[in-house]
């Protein structure tokens, strides 16, 4: 199952690991493995990028991240194909996310000798670029016909737990998601507040808005990394948040609500 109709598919540029992922997810229909095991998964990943970056393995480093990527897109595939949706994963998903975001750029931070503070700047600009995707794509997904709506435009309370979950997970979890992500999705539902009226957004708009799409921005830190570009991964990302005002800009002028 598709998390959009047919015609409100686009070209993703940070979802490259999708077809990898099904592949992996199609390989677990069949056994004991959840998709929230899948997101223990990639976070192992991701720490192993760590790992990697610390002890100067760049090449390695940015191969991690690459199928962090992948198998980040695979728990959601997973969740589809055994018709398990969960919000326990969406939101265990979602904090593992920014948690390890903080200690990518932190561990860059160290090894490059970067400030903290341009740092901290820097994990705010990746979250606000991550938000600001996320708004629009999930504004998408809930106008499409037959899109995926485990995700909400706004998330004020905790939802109602599917019969297969907790509600006490789903609750703490909600609490720690909104706890995390709730003041960067105010400030770009501030910067555009009518975005949820709009009836659709053209797919060439949504493929320029990807850019700003996680596994974009992690291929990117994958490429510099090697490149022996440790020193310029905190200053981009602030530059690179300049885009935000542009997109959104491009949204109010030529997507009308």
């Amino acid at each position: 199952m598709s998390k959009l109709a047919a015609q409100d598919k686009f070209l993703d540029l940070s979802d490259y690991g999708r077809p990898l992922a099904t592949v992996f997810a199609n390989q677990l229909k069949n056994t004991r493995f959840t998709p929230i095991h899948v997101t223990l998964l990639f976070g192992i990943c991701g720490l192993i990028a760590i790992f990697c970056i610390l002890k100067g393995y760049f090449l390695l480093a940015g191969l991690f991240l690459i199928l962090k990527s992948i198998i980040d897109a695979a728990d959601g595939e997973l969740a589809r194909i055994k018709n398990t949706p969960s919000y326990t994963g969406r939101y265990l998903d979602s904090v593992f996310d920014i948690i390890l975001n903080f200690m990518f750029l932190m561990t860059i931070c160290y090894v490059s000798k970067a400030s903290i503070w341009f740092t901290i700047l820097a994990f705010i600009c990746v979250q606000l670029q991550g938000t600001l995707y996320n708004y629009y794509y999930v504004i998408l997904r809930n106008k499409s016909v037959g899109g995926d709506t485990t995700s909400k435009i706004f998330e004020y309370k905790s939802p109602r737990a599917f019969p297969q979950e907790s509600q006490k997970w789903v609750d703490f979890l909600f609490f720690t998601y909104t706890l995390v992500y709730g003041i960067f999705d105010k400030i770009i539902h501030f910067m555009d507040k009518n975005a949820y009226k709009v009836k659709t957004f053209p797919n060439w708009f949504m493929t320029l808005l990807s850019i700003y799409g996680l596994g974009f921005q992690l291929l990117i830190i994958a490429i510099m990394l090697p490149l022996n570009l440790i020193d310029y991964i905190i200053p981009f990302f602030i530059v690179y948040s300049s885009f935000i005002f542009v997109l959104i800009s491009i949204r109010k002028v030529l997507i009308k609500v």
